[in-house]
């Protein structure tokens, strides 16, 4: 029995008549009718006896209808499917990023996508820039959002933005008095940042030997959420980015760096590697995002 005959037959033994089953197929009676008889030809048995314009389903028939119902309804849920799919409504859609992009941004652009595609399973992962090129190549993401720009040839990178850096000072530090500090302003403090050969350090060492002053960290960090907890401790003022939304944290006071250094933050995927309908929408809805924030 073929897909086409088997929703007929279903239809028919749904509806009770030709006429019911037509409306129900938006088909012609007369169509629906070649339909049946024709797959009665092929069954080399009958499938209905007719009665005064109603059609009353054989002993065969009746034995075929339950699973012709199971796999009809798994028919129909194949073409939901492939319908959704190709509208970009269904599916999973695996998205990575580093802390700062993954607690200021994927919010909202998690929100805004959930909003327009609830059916779509999303999947966050927060990891450093070195995991998430590892996810990216073992397929374990196929999106993610980091501080960098320079990856190797085998990532795509598409920028989205750059943000800048930012001092973490203790609650009540004479520094927080300022609106905008200066990498000057650090000298003789105990520094928290990022250890060195990260792209934050070489751009924040860049930035101090420009104006002759040396960035050397006493406490090395590489995430920069984790200076939260330092700062909150009273072991130091911490050189972060600006994009994570440090004002949530209690008894910690974000500043400007007024004179440093700006990151860039890139939108990373693995070349060559084509995005399905879902992640493509969910690639727009990043771009969206960070054109409006950033």
């Amino acid at each position: 029995m073929r897909a086409r005959q088997l929703e007929v037959f279903t239809a028919v033994m749904r509806a009770g008549t030709v006429t019911g089953a037509a409306r129900i197929l938006n088909i012609s009676q007369p169509a629906l009718s070649q339909i049946l008889l024709h797959c009665e030809d092929e069954l080399g048995f009958k499938l209905f006896e007719r009665e005064k314009g109603r059609l009353r389903p054989t002993v065969e028939a009746q034995e075929l209808y339950p699973e012709a119902e199971r796999l009809f309804s798994s028919l129909e849920g194949l073409r939901r499917k492939t319908q959704d799919l190709r509208l970009g409504r269904s599916g999973l859609v695996r998205v990575g990023a580093s802390a700062p992009p993954a607690m200021s941004l994927l919010p909202t652009v998690m929100a805004e996508f959930r909003a327009r595609h609830p059916d779509i399973v999303l999947r966050s992962h927060v990891a450093p820039i070195a995991s998430l090129v590892a996810m990216l190549r073992a397929g374990d993401a196929a999106l993610a959002l980091a501080l960098d720009d320079d990856l190797p040839p085998d990532i795509e990178v598409e920028p989205l933005g750059k943000t800048g850096f930012c001092c973490l000072l203790p609650q009540g530090h004479p520094l927080a008095a300022r609106e905008a500090l200066s990498l000057a302003d650090l000298e003789g403090e105990t520094v928290i940042s990022y250890r060195s050969a990260t792209r934050p350090y070489e751009e924040l060492d860049r930035a101090a030997r420009q104006q002759g002053l040396r960035f050397a960290p006493q406490l090395e960090i590489d995430v920069s959420i984790t200076a939260v907890g330092f700062v909150q401790a009273g072991l130091g003022v911490a050189v972060v980015d600006a994009l994570l939304p440090w004002g949530q944290f209690e008894g910690v006071t974000a500043r400007p760096i007024a004179d440093g250094p700006a990151l860039p933050l890139s939108l990373l995927t693995l070349s060559g590697k084509v995005l399905s309908r879902a992640e493509e929408v969910m690639r727009q809805q990043i771009h969206s995002v960070c054109a409006a924030k950033l």
